[in-house]
Parts: C-alpha cells; structure tokens; sequence
C-alpha cells in the first residue's frame, strides 16, 4: 500500500520545501490540477529534478485528446496522468496507447461516473488497469465520502490497481485500509495540518503497519 500526496492549493515553491521535509514518507507525488492550472507542466519538471527516486502523477483529468494530452506529461517527466471516466472511451484508449510508448500509466479517475459497475468493465475490457475513487471537494462538503465507491470498486474490478481521494487524514484512513485499496491519497490532510512532518510521518506509519 502506498501514499500518495496531493498538492493542490499550494505554491510551487512552498510545494518543493514541503516535500522535502517530508520526502521519507510519501511514495508517489501528485501534481494536483489546481497546481497545473497555475503552473503547468513546469510543475512536474521541477517535482521530477529534485525529487529523482519518486513516482510522479499529474492529475490532468484529460478529457480530450487523450494521446497528445497523455504525452505532454510524461515528456515533462510524470510517471502516471489521470483521464476522467466519464470521458470518451476513443480519449481513454489514446491515453493508454501514448502510456504503452512511453512505458507509463494512465489512472481513470471515477468521479461524478453514474454506473461504477458498468463503466469499469467496460474500461478494464480496453485495458484500464488503475482506477481512482475520487469524492471532489464539492461532494465532501455535505458529506459524502469515498469508502462506498471504494467498495463496489474492489467488488466489480477483475485486476486493477486502485487508489482512493476524498478527505482522508490520519483518524478515518483505518477504514480505507481495511477495504483494501491500494494507494491512499491525502492532501489537506498533511498541507494544512499543524504540523505536516509530523502528519505524514505518523499517516505513513500507520499505512505500513499490518
């Protein structure tokens, strides 16, 4: 099991001195899409320079033009990009063909798809194999969370890895845990924590442990 950092509404600069402090314990960077919409790709160039041994993901929610879209970001130096499932099946497979080239990954991130069941069996069928539960900020807000998605997902996935975003933090991710994803991601959770050496250290602790 992995974490994943998500870095969202935070600075460039801010976002590098983070990390590094934290560098130990995270296993993969993501370049959240409000970071990419300020900072574009350049964001991933920098992540990918000073933090050399990390997986990267740009979490570009492509919705069009899959391949031309899917290259930008591994040319820049990512190692996974995101394409929302709601999208067309034609964008999905472009984005798995430029990820097939290059040898990277491509994850489908699930928010806002109606039927969980039916499109991830279609998109496996192409060769999808990573998939996000992803509960925006929005659907937080009156309080919805990730763990029943994150459940038909493990139910209905024949082979796929997944990962899972929705307002985790050190005291619910337990629950994620023991429904068996993949790769936790956590934001707010360490970025805004009082003290996010001391959030990530014991979130990490607690996703190693048995």
């Amino acid at each position: 099991m992995k974490l994943q950092l998500a870095l969202d509404d935070i600075k460039l600069v801010d976002a590098l001195v983070l990390v590094e402090k934290i560098r130990e314990y995270i296993d993969i960077i993501e370049i959240g899409s409000p970071f990419i919409i300020e900072e574009g790709m350049r964001s991933v160039r920098e992540f990918r320079k000073y933090f050399p041994e990390k997986y990267i993901l740009a979490d570009t929610k492509i919705m069009d033009a899959g391949d031309y879209e899917t290259e930008l970001t591994y040319l820049a130096g990512a190692d996974y990009c995101t394409v929302l499932g709601v999208t067309d099946t034609l964008t999905v497979k472009g984005c798995l063909e430029s990820a097939k080239k290059y040898g990277k990954k491509v994850f489908v991130d699930m928010i806002c798809v109606k039927d969980m069941e039916k499109r991830i069996l279609e998109l496996e069928e192409i060769g999808v194999d990573c998939f996000t539960v992803h509960t925006g900020v929005d659907q937080q807000a009156v309080g919805r969370t990730a763990l029943e998605d994150l459940a038909e997902m493990k139910k209905v996935s024949k082979k796929s890895q997944i990962s899972v975003a929705g307002g985790i933090k050190e005291s619910t991710l337990y629950k994620y845990k023991k429904v068996g994803a993949d790769i936790i991601i956590v934001g707010s959770g360490i970025i805004h924590a009082d003290d996010p050496v001391k959030a990530a250290k014991a979130i990490y602790k607690e996703l190693k442990s048995k």
